[in-house]
């Protein structure tokens, strides 16, 4: 199974405060809005062919050390971003760590050669250069806002590093009908700022409702262990790790206390039983809840000796203390019965074998502790 690609949070301050999108924001949804910020190749690629071609076009027309510095800078930039995009995304998806806050550095100062190349095409006179310069560093900004709206304030940095030099341009360039620029950017930014904003907001609400969705689709709801979905979601994603020990529960005298206290105490006792499981000190141990009083463990691969030394753990967790269910103390006991699954083996088939083994412990005693 393939592993998802995850970014490192930013270490830098002023990165993390650029990419904080809320106190309420769960960390997993977090790691997702910084990963969203590296977009993909096409998009970049298209960024890449649109501010080079324009700072190459102005700088044939004026060959000047400031027009050669601004064409140097974007190629500098261009190569870097790529360079950092490929490994961040490849460390990305084998779990080592990103380089995000150079990569947020090297988009701020993408964004600033923009501003700097609408700056000087504006000041020189030379309104073909300054047309085209303008309406790339435009262009530039939807892309900015569409594709960063993960960190809002990150988005409101980079609008301002490329269209506020254009502002200055059209002070300094002295022609009237420019001054215009002066108070249509700076609405232009607010509202796309605001607009950034309330995606994020959109966006992070979706997130949140889908990452619910996938908990109550893989968790059981009384309980909070994983349910079947749940389980087969972990059997899988364990299957590299080579084999595993699976072990299956049933508890013994749950049907009568159901009986004679009622459905609700039966569950106040399944929920204490998972806690109970949950508590287990057992390395890389998975729980789950199948349905009704089964539960079904993941250890990796073990012994046989060292399986049944888990089973007895198991046993005497659930079995060793009464358990306080509506002013009563009830015992519970519990069988247990292990099948071990290697490579190539599925799911269904060991579950299948520990359930005959479970019920083969059944069979051999009425104890309601016997493990198998």
């Amino acid at each position: 199974m393939a592993s998802a690609m995850i970014f490192s949070a930013p270490r830098w301050a002023p990165t993390a405060w650029l990419l904080r999108t809320g106190d309420d924001v769960p960390a997993e949804i977090r790691r997702a809005l910084v990963g969203s910020l590296y977009g993909t190749l096409p998009i970049y690629a298209g960024g890449v062919i649109n501010t080079i071609g324009v700072a190459l076009l102005a700088t044939l027309r004026h060959p000047t050390p400031a027009f050669l510095c601004w064409l140097m800078t974007e190629v500098l930039l261009c190569a870097t971003r790529l360079f950092v995009l490929l490994h961040d995304r490849r460390a990305a998806r084998d779990g080592r760590r990103t380089f995000t806050d150079l990569y947020i550095g090297l988009g701020l100062s993408w964004a600033a050669s923009v501003g700097y190349g609408a700056y000087i095409t504006m000041t020189s006179g030379d309104w073909v250069s300054a047309t085209l310069a303008c309406l790339s560093a435009a262009a530039m900004v939807g892309g900015i806002c569409f594709r960063n709206f993960a960190a809002p304030r990150l988005v409101a940095a980079m609008i301002l590093l490329s269209l506020g030099p254009c502002v200055v341009g059209a002070i300094v360039s002295r022609e009237a009908m420019l001054l215009i620029v002066v108070a249509q950017i700076p609405f232009y930014l607010v509202s796309m700022t605001i607009a950034a904003f309330k995606l994020n907001r959109m966006l992070v609400t979706t997130m949140q409702a889908e990452r619910d969705n996938e908990r109550r689709a893989r968790h059981d709801p009384l309980t909070g262990l994983a349910n079947r979905t749940g389980l087969q979601h972990a059997f899988d994603a364990r299957r590299a790790d080579g084999g595993q020990a699976i072990f299956y529960l049933d508890l013994n005298g749950f049907k009568a206390v159901n009986d004679r206290l009622g459905h609700a105490a039966g569950d106040q006792l399944l929920v204490a039983v998972a806690d109970r499981l949950r508590a287990l000190d057992w390395p890389d141990l998975f729980v789950s809840r199948v349905g009704g009083d089964e539960f079904v463990l993941i250890a990796p691969m073990l012994e046989e000796a060292v399986a049944r030394r888990l089973s007895e753990a198991i046993v005497a967790t659930i079995s060793d203390d009464l358990y306080p269910i509506e002013n009563v103390r009830v015992p519970i006991g519990v069988s247990v019965g292990v099948a071990f699954a290697r490579a190539g083996d599925e799911l269904r088939t060991i579950m299948s074998s520990a359930d005959k083994a479970l019920y083969a412990s059944k069979s051999a005693s009425a104890r309601p502790t016997r493990a198998a």
